[in-house]
């Protein structure tokens, strides 16, 4: 047994006394939200690295998700095409704002969106389209694109897993209509719990601005039914200082890929992920496929639990089999996500990741 627990992430902190001294100056001016001089920085700071020109951050992504969504102004009973192999926030945020999601399966390379089964759902209905990003592989973005257009449709991605991603250069942030950001504590960047959305119109930064703030437009007027989902000023110090640090993390998590990679690559009944051509990567997750391997994903998720190393089986179940959904739904009419996600289990993965600890892990995992 390993005396210290693994989990299968890791936050990434700045030093201890580099966050208090960016957190210092609020003890003088006692201005802890209600987007302040931090968050303010923040937003320029992002905007500057992300390659994008407008930005609003959210204290989380959920929520920043939900109100993007919102902002549009859909006619309440629309469709959204999406997919089941996701966190339940991506559907959650489509039917919490009166949407109805469809469900659309995932292609078994790199577990995006099949995009060439997307128009074949599409009706009179239909307004918007949130992919998702999986585990920091992109979407085939030129072909939603294409796909979009042709049916004027909006665009909205779910970038929770790739935030730095670029493709031939070209930020993911400046993909779509909009795409929302996690930087929960779990993610590649963090502001301890956050989000944001980047978009290409920049009416909705007034728009999205005032439903994150109740709905409130003024002094003396509320014109939106919004909510509260303003960032504060100690998350956007934590933003502030994990952006200084977040390329060399980057690299350490590079690291851990490769050796993770060395070790399960070519191994017979062991699928990982395409690397795909063009994209600088943020290495954000390690899923691994146990197809007809010698050991079941489940019976590798015991195997390690009994040496103290936490997987996670993710995603599983799909959305499309939660309780709350699978009166309307079922998995069967995406094969392949339920293909991968009874098979898939992601690795630990953090930038403060021992190699001799992926070595442990993968040990477990041939042995």
């Amino acid at each position: 047994m390993m005396n210290k627990q693994i989990l299968v992430t890791c936050s990434s902190m700045p030093d201890f006394e580099e966050y208090c001294n960016e957190i210092k100056e609020l003890w003088d001016s006692h201005f802890l939200t209600n987007m302040g001089v931090k968050h303010k920085q923040l937003e320029k700071e992002l905007e500057s690295y992300l390659k994008i020109e407008n930005i609003t951050l959210f204290t989380n992504g959920h929520l920043a998700l939900e109100c993007v969504i919102a902002a549009f102004d859909f006619e309440k009973g629309s469709e959204v095409i999406t997919t089941p192999f996701s966190f339940s926030s991506t559907t959650h945020a489509i039917a919490r704002n009166g949407l109805t999601p469809v469900f659309c399966d995932i292609n078994s390379e790199d577990f995006t969106i099949d995009v060439t089964k997307i128009e074949s759902l599409i009706t009179e209905k239909t307004c918007a389209i949130v992919p998702v990003h999986v585990y920091g592989n992109l979407c085939d973005v030129e072909e939603i694109e294409r796909i979009a257009k042709k049916h004027n449709l909006k665009v909205i991605y779910d970038a929770a897993h790739t935030f730095g991603v670029e493709k031939n250069g070209r930020g993911v942030a400046s993909f779509g209509d909009a795409s929302m950001f996690s930087f929960h504590a779990t993610k590649v960047y963090n502001t301890i719990e956050g989000g944001a959305v980047t978009y290409s119109d920049t009416t909705l930064k007034k728009k999205l601005n005032d439903l994150k703030n109740f709905g409130i437009t003024g002094p003396e007027s509320v014109e939106y039914i919004g909510g509260n989902a303003k960032m504060n000023e100690f998350q956007a110090a934590m933003g502030i200082c994990n952006l200084r640090h977040v390329d060399t993390e980057i690299l350490k998590r590079k690291a851990v890929v490769e050796r993770y990679r060395s070790r399960l690559e070519n191994v017979e009944g062991i699928k990982l992920s395409v690397v795909q051509e063009g994209v600088k990567p943020n290495y954000a997750y390690f899923p691994v496929i146990f197809d007809n391997y010698k050991y079941t994903r489940d019976e590798i998720f015991d195997k390690l639990g009994k040496e103290n190393i936490v997987a996670r089986k993710y995603f599983y179940p799909l959305i499309n089999d939660y309780e709350c959904y699978r009166d309307k739904y079922s998995s069967n009419d995406t094969p392949i996500a339920k293909y991968i996600s009874d098979r898939v289990l992601c690795l630990p993965m953090y930038a403060d990741l021992e190699l001799e600890v992926v070595d442990k892990i993968c040990d477990i995992i041939l042995k």
